[in-house]
This record gives C-alpha cells, sequence and structure tokens, in this order.
C-alpha cells in the first residue's frame, strides 16, 4: 500500500468520511448477500487517513475531536455498518496507547497508523464464565519478552489487521494489551464468522500458540482502570455511533422505496391519495421514526460533547458524566435501530422483504451490533447515578 493521506483537520475528516460513505453504500447490499469481504474498501479506508485521526498532534495527526470520531463511524454505518464495526476496535486500541503506551511505543505505533496500518482485535473469548474472565495469557521469558497462549473470538477487523492487540492476563492477573503483527509465528486468524448481521466483519477467531512478544510491544492496560478514564465511554460512544448510523441509514433506504416503488394501499387511493408517499398513515409513521433518529443522533453528539469536556478535564466527575451521557445515547440508538430496520417493512410492503432486494441487511447489523454490552445494564447506571448519585464502574464497557 502506498503512503495514506494525512487528514489535516475535523473538517477534512467529516469531509473524507462522507466521500467515502457514499462510495461504500453502491456496493453494500452485493457484499452482504455474497458475503464478499472488503478488502479494497478498507484499502481505501487505510489511504484516506481517516484511520489516523485520533493520532495526538505531537506526533502528528490531527487529533480530531470526540464529535468528529463519532460522526466519522455514524456516516459510515449509514452505508454499510460491517466496514463502520472494523475501525471502531483499531481507534479503541489506538486510544489505549494513548492512554498507556510509552513515548517510544507511541512514536513508532502512531507513525504505523499514519503509514495507513490497521489495528484489529483479539479480546473476547467465548465458553468463559462472562466477558471480563479472559484467559489468554501473557508469559515472561527470562529476557525480558513475552510469550502470548490462548483463543479469542469475535475478533472483528483481525482478518484485514497489519498489527493485532492482544488483551491478555500476565502472571499476576493484570491486564495487558500485546500488539502483535499479523504475521507473527504461531498467530493464526480464522474466518469463521458465521453471524446473521454484519457479514462481512470477518469476526471470527485468533489462535495463539507460543506467540513471541518482545517487550516493547506490551502495554499495561490494567493501570487505565485505576483512576478516572475514559476508555470505556470512547469505545461505547463509537458502538452509538454505528447504531445511529444503522437506523439512519435504514430510515433513508426506506423512504427512497416508498418514494419510487411502494404501491399505495387502496383505501388511501379511495380518499385521494395517489401514491404511497401521500398516505397519511405512512407520513405519520415516517415521522414518528424520522424522531426516533433524530434523538438517537442528539443524544449521540451530547454524549460526544461530553467525552470531549472530560478529556479536557479529567475528574472522576467529569469520567462519570461522559459515561452516563454515552451509556444514554447507547441504549437510544440501540433501539433506534432495531425498531428502524424493522420498521422499513412496515412502511415499505410486501416487495421489500424480498431477499434479492437485501434490506433486512439493516435489521440483521442492528440486531447483531445492538448485542454488544447489554442495553438494561446501562439503564441500570444510569438510573444509579440520577437517584443516588452513583458513579458508574470503571470496568471499560460504560
Amino acid at each position: 500500500m502506498s503512503a495514506a493521506h494525512v487528514i489535516a483537520d475535523d473538517a477534512e475528516a467529516l469531509a473524507m468520511a462522507a466521500e467515502l460513505a457514499a462510495a461504500f453504500r453502491k456496493g453494500a447490499a452485493e457484499r452482504d448477500a455474497r458475503r464478499r469481504l472488503p478488502h479494497a474498501e478498507l484499502e481505501r479506508l487505510s489511504a484516506s487517513g481517516l484511520l489516523a485521526v485520533t493520532v495526538p498532534a505531537r506526533f502528528g495527526g490531527a487529533d480530531v475531536r470526540a464529535d468528529t470520531l463519532a460522526d466519522i463511524l455514524r456516516l459510515l454505518a449509514t452505508a454499510d455498518a460491517s466496514i463502520a464495526q472494523i475501525p471502531q476496535s483499531h481507534f479503541v486500541y489506538v486510544n489505549v496507547l494513548r492512554a498507556q503506551g510509552t513515548h517510544e511505543q507511541q512514536d513508532f505505533f502512531f507513525g504505523e497508523v499514519l503509514r495507513g496500518k490497521r489495528f484489529g482485535n483479539a479480546q473476547s473469548e467465548a465458553g468463559t464464565t462472562h466477558v471480563q474472565d479472559i484467559r489468554t495469557r501473557l508469559v515472561g521469558r527470562p529476557d525480558g519478552s513475552y510469550v502470548l497462549d490462548g483463543v479469542k473470538h469475535y475478533a472483528t477487523g483481525a482478518l484485514f489487521a497489519d498489527w493485532i492487540p492482544v488483551l491478555a492476563r500476565a502472571e499476576d492477573e493484570t491486564l495487558h494489551v500485546a500488539y502483535v503483527p499479523h504475521d507473527a509465528p504461531g498467530l493464526t486468524v480464522v474466518d469463521d464468522w458465521d453471524g446473521m448481521g454484519q457479514r462481512t466483519t470477518a469476526s471470527g477467531s485468533v489462535r495463539l500458540e507460543s506467540v513471541p512478544v518482545p517487550a516493547d510491544r506490551v502495554v499495561p492496560h490494567h493501570l487505565t482502570f485505576r483512576g478516572p478514564q475514559l476508555h470505556g465511554a470512547v469505545a461505547q460512544l463509537l458502538h452509538a455511533a454505528i447504531d445511529a448510523g444503522i437506523a439512519a441509514g435504514a430510515l433513508d433506504e426506506a423512504a427512497e422505496f416508498v418514494r419510487t416503488k411502494s404501491r399505495p394501499w387502496f383505501e388511501s387511493v379511495d380518499e385521494g391519495h395517489e401514491t404511497a408517499a401521500e398516505d397519511p398513515l405512512l407520513i405519520q409513521r415516517f415521522g414518528e421514526l424520522a424522531i426516533r433518529v433524530r434523538a438517537a443522533d442528539a443524544l449521540l453528539a451530547a454524549a460526544a460533547r461530553s467525552v470531549d469536556a472530560a478529556r479536557a478535564d479529567l475528574t472522576d466527575d467529569s469520567a462519570a458524566a461522559a459515561s452516563i451521557a454515552v451509556a444514554a445515547a447507547k441504549v437510544t440508538a440501540a433501539e433506534a435501530a432495531v425498531e428502524v430496520g424493522s420498521a422499513l417493512f412496515e412502511v415499505a410492503g410486501t416487495r421489500s422483504a424480498l431477499d434479492s432486494l437485501g434490506l433486512h441487511r439493516h435489521w440483521r447489523d442492528a440486531r447483531t451490533h445492538t448485542l454488544h454490552d447489554p442495553a438494561r445494564w446501562k439503564v441500570q447506571h444510569i438510573g444509579r447515578y440520577v437517584l443516588n448519585g452513583t458513579r458508574p464502574p470503571r470496568h471499560g464497557l460504560l
């Protein structure tokens, strides 16, 4: 790959995201139907410079605001939720380096990112007692290096990655992230993702068998949670952005279908409405759905501003306020994505259910993606915060 473009500021980042979303939208249904992995699209994403927009300015990046980053993923998700999901982990693990990387680690890896290199994800595991039960092991060697052993699942982006950040526990049970090159000996990425939605994320498995890791490729992630932090807020903000984008994309496609393809119901014609778009009952429903999407977008923007405010003055209180704002945005965006993805068929009519049209991808993507981090616990933390002033926990998933 040739050298990536370096984006200068927030405005350029948003313009580039809009341009790529327009391009990616054209083939989204076909990629989903055939499960054609978006290798070419990700090369274009890398070359665009968007993957480097959170690199700090002192290392040559644009260091965009959280609201800009959220809008980048929202725009991409309006076009293709799978493509939007892939860089979510990339930005999370850039953030890990920002928080706990040494200057030397930051200098090296931010340089990689500025050149268009992609981070994947080897975080979750299957068959454990819960999501925080990480059994992958990082064992020290006498020379100061490490060896990784374990199996990861839901490894979004790993198949396309240049570097795969691996979440593992050291011998003292503390959490670390090891940044491993995709071609490291003992590392195997398996394309066994079989999800009904987000089909082209290739969120399969990563197997680690005595993978060697130099000491300078390991970051002490556990230190992130010893004080006020925004790791979870930023990660969840990006998930909320994807949900908001799915909702907006589904609404746009439903409206286009009704304007151009749907037939009016005969009783509507009897009342003088010649097209489906003139049907007052459809107009009412589109208004309701548009309000849902606008609410999701508004809460997403408010949450992003809260993250930016906390970043400028990070305290226990500002971090808590940011996490709660993001939780509210995530709950609302998830509900909007599932509702609009389903209502698309209700408003568009029988023909919209044809498999060949691929309109069901919006609901499948929404239903699959919204399974990340259950909304019921976010609602609990919001309620505790509002009623009793209880700050949310620092576990990185809120």
